[in-house]
């Protein structure tokens, strides 16, 4: 076995065990706000260990390269696409669970002007 086939092996791995814990927080938690963190943080880091996986199977320069645009690409937006799946829910008035912190925003959204 080669260190390409060890390293793919290996990322493959750790991105499927992430993207399964994302999916059991997906199942296993209570609202949408801890659901949305799950899926932001291990989502991400799954996806991204799939990708070096494929980069490393396919051992090629080129396909490297495009698989580390694809993991800058999803770095920049997944970040963006949690925070406003979160925000949409706390402006549409989603209850988050008494268990959570406490709610900070709570009094400061204009609703006139949709500004926080």
């Amino acid at each position: 076995m080669t260190i390409l086939e060890m390293l793919t092996i290996f990322f493959a791995t750790v991105g499927v065990a992430f993207i399964l814990l994302a999916s059991f927080g997906v199942l296993r938690l209570p609202d949408i706000y801890t659901r949305v963190h799950a899926v932001g943080k291990a989502g991400t880091l799954g996806v991204i260990g799939v990708l070096f996986g494929v980069g490393f199977y396919f051992g090629s320069l080129l396909v490297l390269a495009k698989m580390l645009a694809l993991i800058g690409f999803f770095l920049l937006t997944s970040p963006v696409a949690a925070h406003m799946v979160g925000r949409a829910a706390y402006l549409t008035k989603v209850k988050a669970m008494p268990s959570n912190a406490p709610d900070e925003l709570a009094g400061r959204y204009d609703e006139q002007r949709r500004l926080l």
